[in-house]
């Protein structure tokens, strides 16, 4: 018997193209909700540079982990959900801080 490899997935580019910009969008809206809600809250003395340094890693851990969808629609799907969440936590819940 002859050990065949399997091909390459037919949708690693669409599991790719969700990885980069919708990884990106997500760790964004991750990295601005870590500034609203972490010690401290935003107006931390030297928070904004951390905040900028952690969007790198959580996007490349959200980037290295969408391969493991089955495919590139359930990759889409999912990601743009978790976008939608973190946006909308991000919307809705400092205006409700800065409120007496």
């Amino acid at each position: 018997m002859e050990n065949r490899k399997q091909p390459i997935s037919k949708d690693w580019w669409s599991k790719t193209l969700a990885g980069a910009v919708l990884g990106w969008t997500l760790a964004l809206a991750l990295a601005g909700l870590f500034a609203w809600f972490g010690p401290d809250g935003i107006a931390a003395p030297q928070k904004s540079q951390f905040v900028m340094w952690m969007i790198a890693p959580i996007w490349m851990l959200v980037f290295s982990f969408v391969y493991l969808f089955r495919s590139g629609a359930r990759a889409v799907l999912w990601l743009a959900a978790a976008n939608l969440l973190a946006y909308a936590l991000l919307y809705l819940l400092p205006p409700m801080l800065s409120q007496p």
